[in-house]
């Protein structure tokens, strides 16, 4: 989207109006850098901690309703291309049911799966208020370290955009070797 150096300028000088709008887009490097403004006594810590947390959510609920409403817009046919044919989506459905809370956090906390994540509760339909209340249970310690990441190391913004880039791909490349194995462990299964 924006250069970090540009979007730090942007919530310096605009504040917390602007600091919604990039927070929804972009997420933890966001907050580290309003934190770090708060630390530097241009923003109120308990503001920003606030509207990140609500800007957390509300990106949430966007991509939890393009997977609800927006992907049965699709023509039948890309629906089946995609691979969301009647049996895997009660199986989704199903998995949502029995373990969707787990799912949920697991996809906040690794930040690089979320949005299949969230897209994937909407597509279950997971009911809204369980799915907003896991997703607050979830978003609230995730913001808050961020919070105090960007308060006490904030000036080091570009390097910790760094860490986040690669822990999350290091995450994901664990859940994708962890679903590989899960997959060859039940095609082994007699």
């Amino acid at each position: 989207m924006f250069g970090l150096e540009t979007v730090t300028a942007l919530i310096a000088k605009q504040g917390l109006a602007i600091l919604v709008p990039i927070a929804v887009i972009e997420g933890p490097i966001v907050t580290v850098i309003a934190a770090w403004l708060a630390g530097q006594g241009l923003l109120d810590l308990w503001s920003v901690t606030l509207v990140v947390v609500l800007a957390d959510l509300l990106g949430d609920m966007g991509l939890y309703a393009l997977g609800r409403w927006g992907v049965n817009r699709l023509p039948p046919k890309w629906r089946l291309k995609m691979g969301l044919n009647r049996a895997r989506l009660t199986a989704l459905a199903s998995h949502f049911d029995s373990r969707g809370a787990r799912t949920l956090v697991i996809g906040k906390l690794t930040h690089s799966a979320g949005a299949a994540v969230l897209v994937a509760a909407g597509l279950a339909r997971m009911p809204l208020l369980r799915f907003l209340v896991v997703n607050l249970l979830a978003t609230v310690p995730k913001s808050l370290f961020f919070v105090a990441l960007g308060y006490a190391f904030g000036s080091a913004y570009s390097q910790i955009d760094n860490w986040i880039a690669r822990v999350s791909l290091i995450l994901l490349g664990g859940i994708v070797l962890a679903g590989i194995i899960y997959l060859l462990r039940r095609r082994m299964r007699p």
